[in-house]
């Protein structure tokens, strides 16, 4: 199915940038059920932040979190660097630094315990990322829980979690993966090109996990009440995915938009990580358009922690609501 096709019903810490502690052990809760513990090597457990959709539980994890300069360099490629800062001031924020931040979300239907995608990895971890592990242990998770693991689409730091020591991380755990994605990655013809450094992470963390991977195309089921969706740009076979249980309703749009101003304020502006800017930008609208008419939350992978919130729609975009108490009562 087709975004437009999908319709209403089926369209569907910053301490992770701080100072490495010495090695320590969580308890309590975190240590997870049957005895089981995690060694961390920070005292300060991530970001986590829970809350309900119908009768499914939704946690959200801080993976980590990186400064950049230059936000020109990256968001509104094709604008004035000028227009990009202006942009930021006028939302209170710095015209010359921005923060990428990283959210894996776990979706505990009761049945099935499901992760959409896994950070940054081991690879992260110097640089104070790479903390999904420790998240989920602090909500009561262990690796060996999950059941279900989601890749919306192979860039590095939606993959870097797959693998930990050159084993998987989640042992017991099925895989989904976009068919289109998957394909693209694997391609011979990525070699020599500028996404060759990609392909290699991908070569490594997922086409080892593909016999127990199950291929999506748009319109897939994960499990009862989450249907995936093509929505294609950010890179060629881009999934987001739909989310409803007992009437309520939640879309996770991973990379659809990366910055919860610059691309949501003005959704045709390029992005740099974007593989095909102009398609990119098409379902950027396509997306956020039925996210404001519909008055759905969504959860987006660099959006502000803990990530949720709804679009509003403007004259020259929309605007970024943080959800506050809606899921509590």
């Amino acid at each position: 199915m087709t975004l437009s096709a999908m319709g209403r019903r089926t369209l569907l810490g910053t301490a992770g940038l701080g100072v490495l502690a010495a090695p320590a052990i969580i308890s309590g809760q975190a240590m997870a059920q049957e005895n089981k513990q995690l060694a961390i090597d920070r005292v300060t457990p991530p970001d986590i932040h829970q809350f309900k959709v119908g009768g499914f539980k939704v946690l959200v994890i801080k993976d980590g979190a990186r400064p950049s300069g230059k936000p020109g360099e990256t968001f509104g490629t094709n604008q004035p660097a000028e227009a990009v800062g202006s942009l930021l001031t006028e939302n209170f924020l710095p015209p010359d630094q921005f923060v990428n931040s990283f959210s894996p979300t776990l979706i505990d239907t009761g049945s099935e315990v499901v992760l959409f995608d896994t950070g940054l990895g081991e690879a992260a971890r110097a640089q104070g990322g790479g903390r999904l592990i420790e998240g989920l242990a602090a909500a009561g998770y262990m690796p060996e829980d999950i059941s279900t693991v989601v890749i919306t689409h192979m860039h590095g730091d939606h993959i870097g979690g797959l693998m930990d020591g050159g084993k998987p991380t989640f042992a017991k755990a099925r895989y989904l993966a976009g068919q289109v994605e998957y394909d693209f990655w694997t391609d011979g013809a990525r070699a020599g090109t500028p996404a060759e450094g990609n392909q290699k992470a991908v070569l490594a963390n997922v086409k080892p996990l593909a016999e127990k991977t199950t291929f999506l195309k748009d319109g897939g089921e994960v499990v009862s009440g989450i249907t995936a969706m093509l929505a294609p740009g950010h890179t060629p076979g881009h999934l987001i995915f739909n989310i409803e249980s007992q009437g309520k309703r939640l879309v996770l749009t991973a990379d659809a938009a990366n910055h919860y101003v610059l691309s949501l304020q003005r959704p045709e502006w390029e992005v740099r990580f974007d593989m095909d800017k102009a398609q990119a930008a098409a379902t950027r609208k396509k997306v956020f358009d039925m996210i404001a008419t519909e008055k759905v939350a969504f959860l987006g992978y660099h959006m502000p922690f803990p990530a949720v919130g709804y679009a509003e729609k403007q004259q020259t975009g929309y605007r970024f609501v943080p959800k506050s108490y809606q899921f509590d009562i």
